[in-house]
């Protein structure tokens, strides 16, 4: 199975309450995605970012920019991202 790339799409500023402008995850979800194995738990993860995203707001640049580092890294997008874009 495929490595799903870290949500992290290297803006790394935690503004708007300690969520990251870029993808939205606050310090210590970096730290749990790193954490967890291949596969299903990360793209669980990478779902769950997802609802966090839109509940909070303002992060619509950030599927654009994950598909782009996955086409870099030659890896194919979980579903949930594919199917949102």
């Amino acid at each position: 199975m495929a490595k799903t790339p870290s949500p992290c799409i290297d803006v790394c500023k935690f503004r708007r309450e300690g969520h990251c402008i870029g993808c939205s995850m606050t310090k210590a979800q970096k730290s749990l995605f790193k954490s967890l194995k291949k596969g299903k738990h990360r793209e669980a993860f990478v779902q769950m970012l997802m609802g966090q995203q839109s509940r909070l707001g303002k992060y619509g640049h950030w599927k654009v920019a994950y598909l782009r580092k996955c086409l870099k890294k030659k890896v194919k997008p979980i579903p949930a991202v594919r199917d949102a874009a």
